[in-house]
């Protein structure tokens, strides 16, 4: 099982993934966690990715496209992962496309999470208050909003036309989405 993740910061991709991977015992690649472990190790391109982040800006492609590609060729990705936050722009699509081509494999669903932006925007400031995270703070999880409405949602649309994309109801109880998900995948 392949399958990618999308939705707007808070909508839970990163605890339903992480439920779906148990389930299916695929691996979960959040590259928001890949990222924030490259910053906590203050390797190179953690560091170029957090001054990115730190502004509420998605990472450059071929930062992430070089990730993707390692985590993708590593033995443990082997039987299926789920990809969480990537890819968010359409020439990130293309790139992971080229991956997989490279790898003949596929993507057998796109999961599109939903919920409106008010409820999103409470969540990511409580998560903050757990956290810590930096790029919780109101301002950058408004930018953060715009970022993905602007450059991440053509991807709907993108998925669409293949014939990949599911959308799925983000709100209410954990159980309910994670009951939804996994129907909308069967």
């Amino acid at each position: 099982m392949r399958l990618v993740f999308l939705g707007p910061p808070g909508v839970g991709k990163g605890t339903q993934a992480s439920a779906i991977c148990n389930h299916f015992n695929i691996l979960h690649l959040s590259t928001g966690d890949i990222l924030r472990s490259e910053i906590e190790d203050k390797s190179h391109i953690g560091l170029e990715a957090k001054s990115f982040m730190d502004q509420g800006e998605l990472v450059p492609d071929t930062v992430l496209l070089k990730i993707i590609q390692n985590k993708l060729n590593h033995k443990n990705a082997q039987n299926g992962y789920l990809l969480d936050g990537f890819p968010r722009t359409i020439p990130q699509a293309d790139g992971l496309n080229q991956i997989l081509l490279e790898l003949k494999q596929a993507l057998d669903i796109v999961v599109s999470l939903d919920a409106n932006e008010e409820e999103l925007v409470n969540r990511l400031i409580k998560r903050s208050l757990d956290s810590g995270r930096s790029d919780d703070s109101p301002d950058i999880i408004k930018q953060r909003q715009r970022v993905y409405w602007k450059q991440t949602a053509p991807l709907l649309e993108y998925y669409k036309n293949l014939n990949l994309l599911k959308d799925v109801n983000g709100i209410g109880e954990i159980e309910q989405i994670t009951k939804r998900i996994l129907k909308a995948i069967d």
